[in-house]
């Protein structure tokens, strides 16, 4: 019998992009398939859209807003599958993407987790360019995860294919993480497996821009999210592998927590500056744009930011006057 694969779905808040996701999900051409979409609390018009789909075999539960990752656990705990393929309520899947994915483990029973390419696009998948990166190749665990962090690649959830045997052994998502809970649930999912195959032609689709996304929340509640998910999945990697080159890697991720945050969360760039301390130190330099490189070039890269940040701001100020002196303008020609 074909092994039963099941898609899981947290929504909150997706109704403009949910009925493309579930079209994606019941395209696939592997067919033994059980999709479990759970509705977190959404205030719009999401669980209706959902419950359309229950006639084509997609079961919806419905939970008070709780976040991802208590969403991901249920629909986890509720599924049957063989396989466990995440997908969010605003990505996609090529319809082949499963089937190529369980050809190439070949059996349920695989003690790898496969990988597969992935782009991001903003409204039409068409815009998606399938563009090489260092994670899309069979690599060990540790291997994998010191190329992800001294590079600062990734891979988003739908790109991955997990063993249902992999996924118990990993454990549940972490429900005190919001932001970066993927990352901190994958790096566990990785070093639970013997490696990652990576399946040339297996694609998923990124969706940015989306204002609902925790990966643009920079709320202080958010950083400490993301610290806490460095700080579990640095643990994990050194319980796997204690070494220089691992400690170096484990270093260059709080390094570059410490420029991305800076200068907020003074308190845990303080945490974070004794954690690549502790780590014997990262070689990782700030990057950015021609501008942002002149500047810290000239002046010191923490100078730089808070200039780059002004700028920012005095942009969203100068667009958002501009917006309400053309509206001014629009009701002044209404009433002539």
């Amino acid at each position: 019998m074909k092994p039963l694969v099941s898609i899981l779905i947290p929504c909150y808040n997706a109704e403009k992009w949910l009925t493309e996701t579930l079209e994606s999900a019941l395209a696939q051409t592997w067919d033994n398939t059980e999709i479990i979409l759970v509705d977190d609390g959404s205030t719009d018009n999401s669980l209706e859209v959902a419950k359309k789909f229950e006639s084509r075999g997609v079961k919806v539960i419905s939970q008070p807003n709780k976040g991802a990752s208590t969403a991901r656990n249920v629909a986890l705990n509720a599924c049957q599958g063989d396989f466990i393929q995440y997908l969010d309520a605003d990505d996609l899947l090529a319809p082949d993407k499963i089937e190529r994915q369980i050809q190439l483990l070949e059996t349920s029973d695989s003690s790898y987790i496969a990988a597969g390419e992935w782009a991001r696009f903003y409204t039409k998948n068409t815009e998606a360019q399938f563009i090489p990166q260092p994670l899309w190749a069979d690599m060990s665990p540790v291997e994998w995860l010191i190329c992800a962090w001294e590079g600062h690649w990734m891979m988003h959830p739908a790109a991955w294919l997990v063993p249902r045997q992999i996924a118990e052994k990993a454990g549940t998502w972490n429900e005190n993480l919001s932001l970066n809970d993927d990352g901190e649930y994958f790096c566990r999912v990785v070093l639970a497996s013997e490696g990652i195959k990576f399946c040339h032609g297996a694609k998923s689709y990124y969706r940015s821009g989306n204002t609902n996304s925790l990966s643009g929340s920079k709320s202080h509640r958010a950083w400490q999210s993301a610290f806490l998910a460095l700080e579990l999945g640095t643990n994990n990697l050194l319980a796997k592998e204690d070494s220089l080159r691992t400690r170096h890697a484990c270093a260059t991720v709080f390094q570059r927590f410490i420029y991305e945050v800076y200068p907020n969360v003074p308190n845990l760039q303080k945490k974070a500056q004794a954690k690549v301390k502790q780590f014997g130190g990262s070689d990782l330099k700030p990057v950015g744009g021609a501008m942002f490189n002149f500047l810290s070039y000239c002046l010191g890269w923490k100078q730089a930011k808070q200039l780059q940040i002004l700028a920012y701001q005095y942009g969203y100020a100068k667009a958002a006057f501009g917006w309400k002196l053309s509206k001014m303008k629009r009701r002044a020609t209404l009433n002539l």
